[in-house]
């Protein structure tokens, strides 16, 4: 399923909300519009909550099924709260909007090159999944510029074909390339996803949810 949907009016949802295959997390202050919209089209649960203070849940956390990385200006507050619900990692880094930065399924990750080697092990020793370096489409911020479910992958729509091919076979999902909200690149930042559904940013044309659909998979 999917809805369109916005934060109080700013259509560039991923940058507040987060999702996997079994929850999502929401601004305090997300809409009830939001909350139902995201709770009836990926069927989970919205759990309203803050980090480090923000509203910006989605630059600051990227998750898979069973883990979440978390920028480390979380509090050990925000850290206890997450931990009821998923296994957490706080990453101590120069570049930590993690969700910004990281692009992650439950097969692989790939993180803005920027990080350091030790991030990097820290995340992959804890997700025990693949975790490599790289940009898509010459952005590193991979986590703004593209969307991964365990189903399909969407990318920014200069991503060439290499990259693509390489981006599938990392991520083991179809890849391909996208614009949501009337055109922007920054698929990642413009929708809230998993493998059941998607809440899309409002400006997004009826071609751009037809593209997100088949990229998705989400029939």
């Amino acid at each position: 399923m999917i809805k369109l949907s916005s934060y109080d009016g700013n259509p560039f949802i991923g940058v507040y909300c987060v999702a996997n295959e079994h929850l999502s997390f929401v601004p305090n202050d997300a809409p009830d519009s939001l909350v139902r919209d995201i709770e009836e089209a990926l069927g989970v649960r919205a759990t309203k909550i803050a980090v480090a203070g923000s509203r910006i849940i989605g630059s600051l956390m990227s998750m898979n099924s069973d883990h979440a990385i978390i920028t480390s200006m979380a509090t050990e507050e925000d850290m206890e709260m997450l931990s009821e619900h998923l296994s957490v990692i706080r990453i101590a880094d120069r570049v930590n909007a993690a969700g910004n930065n990281i692009l992650l399924n439950d097969n692989a990750a790939l993180i803005n090159p920027e990080m350091s080697s030790a991030s990097v092990k820290q995340m992959a020793d804890v997700l025990g999944i693949e975790c490599i370096k790289g940009s898509v489409a010459g952005y590193h911020t991979v986590g703004s510029v593209c969307k991964v479910t365990n189903k399909g992958l969407i990318c920014h729509p200069k991503t060439d074909e290499d990259e693509l091919k390489d981006l599938q076979e990392l991520f083991r999902v179809p890849a391909s390339v996208a614009t949501l909200n009337f055109g922007s690149p920054m698929v990642g930042a413009s929708l809230v996803a998993n493998s059941h559904g998607a809440v899309v940013g409002d400006r997004s044309t009826p071609i751009e949810l037809g593209r997100l659909e088949d990229g998705l998979a989400l029939f």
